[in-house]
């Protein structure tokens, strides 16, 4: 185990001494100076990936180049950009990148350039604010891990297969159920516009649409359950409402500048509009809260690390790298049974108890 690090190395908010020409451009439609790395990955996207897409669908392409730029199309997709653009995405559901006179910016980026990433469009909105955030992970929530053995791989295959197979009709089922038209309506036009788009663009050109768009969809689906089913592993059956209780906090970790601040996930529940380079410095002033609700905190790992060893059972590695906020334990051995504890599944009296 870990105790708490003296400093934290995450990023927060340092104001540059200059801006250059583009990023002034830039700061002219930018809501919040500090959401310029959003705008700058957005342009860095627009210049790089879409041309790849686009000479991907030149008919009589030699194969080593359509080949060529297939590669780095998925590796500047799924390597490069998948990580920020996926939680920029996050971020700006919460908080909207571009000035309200130029809305259709906000418009472009899920109708636009979250297609490219297998993003159906406003999809991952209606789902994260209309339902996962208002539900925070107790059964109404349709991607609750509750009910499932969270270090189990089957476990890990079942859940992702609900969310594959009926997925987007329990989440219309919920919005339906509590009278959320404006999010209904959104989900069912994002989802049948994609798939819409897929199917016409596979009469054009199936292999480049295949590698455009429905293979990034897949990997996007993947991942996202992935990253859902890992920053909500560790249920305290006590009190599972308690975002303390049910969510995962890494701290000082290369992903954390690569994602946004992304490990901050009890924080992010807690206060989901808390702007994500203030997440450290929150961490630190509501430190107390975390040791009053025995919160589970990591350092210098992410959502992968953790999913890898939650499907390989290495509480030894994942106890190696536990903050012990509080002195509350005395050894690994501890840490590895209250871990143990947390991804133990509610069963159905219990989730229904919930209900």
């Amino acid at each position: 185990m870990k105790s708490l690090p003296a400093v934290l190395t995450d990023p927060v908010y340092q104001k540059p001494a200059a801006y250059s020409w583009l990023e002034t451009q830039l700061l002219k439609v930018c809501q919040d100076e500090r959401d310029l790395p959003f705008a700058r990955l957005l342009f860095n996207i627009a210049l790089t990936l879409i041309p790849l897409a686009i000479l991907l669908y030149i008919p009589g392409l030699p194969n080593w180049i359509w080949w060529s730029a297939a590669v780095l199309y998925h590796f500047l997709n799924n390597v490069t950009f998948k990580g920020p653009f996926g939680l920029m995405l996050h971020c700006v559901c919460h908080r909207p990148l571009f000035k309200k006179q130029h809305d259709w910016l906000n418009m472009c980026i899920p109708w636009v350039i979250g297609p490219f990433f297998g993003q159906t469009p406003e999809t991952y909105y209606t789902h994260h604010m209309g339902m996962h955030h208002a539900e925070n992970n107790m059964p109404e929530d349709t991607s609750s891990t509750m009910s499932y053995q969270r270090d189990s791989f089957f476990g890990f295959l079942q859940y992702l297969g609900d969310f594959v197979t009926v997925g987007i009709f329990r989440l219309l089922s919920y919005f339906d159920r509590k009278k959320k038209k404006k999010f209904y309506f959104k989900s069912i036009r994002g989802e049948v516009a994609f798939f819409a788009w897929c199917i016409g663009l596979s009469f054009v050109n199936f292999p480049a649409t295949f590698a455009v768009f429905i293979l990034p969809f897949i990997i996007s689906r993947v991942v996202m359950m992935l990253g859902n089913w890992t920053q909500h592993a560790f249920v305290n059956p006590i009190d599972p409402a308690n975002a303390y209780h049910n969510s995962v906090t890494c701290l000082n970790t290369k992903y954390n500048h690569k994602c946004w601040n992304d490990g901050y996930h009890t924080s992010h529940h807690v206060r989901p509009a808390l702007h994500w380079t203030e997440h450290p410095n929150h961490f630190l002033k509501t430190l107390p809260k975390y040791v009053q609700n025995d919160a589970i905190v990591f350092e210098g790992i992410h959502w992968l690390h953790l999913f890898a060893w939650l499907m390989t059972k290495r509480y030894d590695l994942m106890a190696k790298h536990f903050v012990n906020v509080g002195d509350r334990y005395k050894n690994d051995e501890e840490i590895i049974e209250m871990l143990k504890s947390r991804t133990v599944r509610f069963s159905e009296e219990a989730t229904l108890a919930y209900n």
